[in-house]
């Protein structure tokens, strides 16, 4: 077998599993706005909307449990650590349970916050408030999901995070059917099967853990696993990937809280338009992923060739796939819509804005493909500065770009995902390559 061939192999190994499990996330996404979207009113849509982002917002935010673990395991599996491999399983677990103690203690400033920087109605900001303080219960189990997920890629198993996301998706999808369809809840059952489901994952991925890796926490040894350089290592690396993904979240969440400003009408149609950018990102990050946990283990070796090859491998499946992605939103544009809601007069003003939607693959595959590489190399500095100049001229060009409304709202996320991509692009020659 040549080395190309077993490099493609690699990739497709630890990519499909990645992209299979992706794609089930939206999918819940979207079902939850079809859901939402047949009830009485836009209110309850534009409440789910809300409150998934402030969601994003917090779970993207501490995102860092996952990414930092992902690149630091893999290097330790590319040094041939196991040990290593295990203490960085705690260390990430004691954190994430610490946090999501912490979000539960202070959600109601959490809350209180959100509603005041963003504009919405009455109806949405009740509806919204109630579905945040029952899913918010679910935070320590995704924060310790994010860890499990993390060593399972940096341990090069891509099929152990896809058996956890998508029996958390069916069971969360089975249930929210069950309580809104069958026993007639609103939001709040959209918000409680999230909560059951999260935990139930979090319990299969325990089991998993042990089936499969008991030798990696064969040893507990407490001054090892909280020594003072290895945890300043990922306490640095993770405040480092917490500041980029705060700077990328807070985009996403000031892209919806402009919506709302514009109308509930306009948030109802970008929360529909978003389900599509959640599709397409979820899948193509697949290969990010991919990236993540190749590229940190070729470090952890200190194979720089590999590293080179494996890049150029996974950017051009990657730009392949995501053209694919943009040929099926332009045949089957508005036809989509009807997944996710079954108002005509939503349906008619949402199709002027399809266009963003068509062009958003092949735009934004690269900044997605760099950041697994930047996160398996564990070069966290680089993907903070190169996310704060985005955000800073994503923040101008929304206030440029006001005047035209909605598509201008748009135009600027465009920009945000351009000027990540050649940024990163720009670094990798001293981030990645020296």
């Amino acid at each position: 077998m040549s080395e190309s061939h077993e490099l493609n192999r690699q990739i497709f190994r630890l990519a499909i599993p990645n992209i299979i499990s992706n794609f089930s996330v939206p999918l819940l996404g979207a079902v939850d706005t079809a859901l939402m979207g047949r009830l009485e009113t836009e209110h309850y849509l534009g409440a789910v909307g809300i409150g998934g982002a402030i969601f994003s917002f917090i779970y993207w935010g501490f995102g860092f449990l996952r990414m930092a673990t992902t690149g630091m395991v893999a290097q330790s599996y590319g040094e041939e650590d196991h040990l290593e491999c295990g203490f960085l399983l705690i260390r990430g677990l004691s954190l994430s349970f610490l946090i999501g103690l912490f979000l539960l203690c202070i959600q109601w400033l959490i809350i209180d916050i959100s509603f005041y920087l963003m504009t919405t109605s009455a109806e949405v900001e009740q509806l919204g408030r109630v579905y945040f303080h029952i899913r918010i219960y679910a935070a320590p189990a995704v924060l310790c999901l994010h860890v499990f997920h993390g060593v399972f890629l940096g341990l090069q198993n891509a099929h152990y995070p896809m058996l956890l996301t998508i029996t958390v998706n069916a069971i969360n999808i089975i249930l929210n059917i069950l309580f809104v369809k069958v026993y007639g809840m609103k939001v709040e059952g959209v918000a409680l099967a999230t909560v059951i489901a999260q935990y139930i994952g979090l319990l299969f991925a325990i089991i998993l853990f042990i089936g499969k890796y008991p030798d990696l926490l064969k040893t507990w040894e407490v001054k090892e696993i909280f020594a003072f350089p290895k945890l300043n290592r990922f306490l640095s690396i993770s405040n480092d990937i917490f500041i980029r993904t705060l700077c990328l979240v807070f985009s996403n969440a000031y892209f919806t809280a402009k919506s709302a400003a514009l109308s509930d009408t306009f948030l109802a149609i970008n929360t529909i338009l978003l389900q599509y950018i959640n599709l397409m990102s979820y899948a193509i990050d697949g290969f990010a992923f991919a990236a993540e946990s190749m590229i940190g283990k070729y470090k952890g070796a200190g194979d720089l060739r590999r590293i080179k090859d494996s890049i150029r491998h996974i950017f051009l499946f990657g730009f392949i796939f995501s053209g694919l992605f943009s040929l099926i939103f332009l045949l089957y544009d508005d036809k989509l819509l009807y997944l996710f809601t079954d108002k005509q007069e939503l349906i008619s003003q949402t199709k002027p804005y399809l266009i963003w939607i068509i062009i958003a693959p092949v735009i934004n595959i690269t900044a997605y493909i760099w950041d697994g590489i930047y996160l398996g190399a564990t070069a966290s500095k680089s993907l903070r500065n190169s996310m704060f100049v985005a955000m800073v001229l994503f923040l101008c060009s929304i206030y440029v770009l006001s005047p035209y409304g909605n598509h201008g709202l748009w135009a600027a996320l465009t920009i945000l995902l351009i000027v990540r991509g050649v940024i990163l692009s720009v670094m990798a020659p001293k981030s990645i390559f020296k």
